[in-house]
């Protein structure tokens, strides 16, 4: 028989509070077998899933397409390297946008900390009198826009 882990010993090696793993198995994220006296016991396999969402949630997906992409890992025995690549390649445009967004966030940040800018126009946070307010909410200048929201050239 394989050892179980306490919530305890799962909330230690993970890194990740009783509370939040309690909340997860709420959601479906994980599963706890229980004892006579109800309480929980997680296969090791869950350290996994728990590091899975842990990562996931800090790249910013949500917990309900993470639950989503558990839901699609065999249930009947440890998930092996093919079914974790498959899952990965469905968020890999995604995570490649997101990347290339901090990549450009970073970069023009470089510039404008403490840079004493003396040209606002060419500031890309900068946006005077709220000018940029009717093209939609958000960060006009940095996010991507659709093709069909382009910026007219001048």
């Amino acid at each position: 028989m394989h050892e179980l882990l306490t919530i305890g010993q799962l909330s230690t090696r993970s890194g990740v509070a009783p509370s939040a793993l309690r909340y997860y198995e709420r959601l479906g994220l994980i599963q706890a077998e229980r004892t006579g006296g109800n309480q929980r016991r997680y296969a090791r396999t869950e350290l996994r899933r728990v590091a899975f969402i842990r990562i996931s949630q800090q790249v910013g997906i949500s917990l309900e397409e993470i639950r989503e992409a558990l839901e699609s890992l065999p249930a009947s025995r440890t998930p092996s390297a093919e079914d974790w690549a498959r899952l990965s390649a469905a968020w890999r445009e995604r995570l490649n946008e997101k990347i290339r967004l901090m990549t450009k966030l970073r970069d023009d940040l470089d510039g404008c900390i403490g840079c004493g800018c003396l040209s606002l126009r060419r500031c890309t946070l900068y946006n005077p009198d709220d000018s940029l307010s009717g093209e939609g909410p958000g960060a006009r200048l940095m996010l991507p826009r659709p093709a069909t929201d382009a910026a007219p050239t001048a």
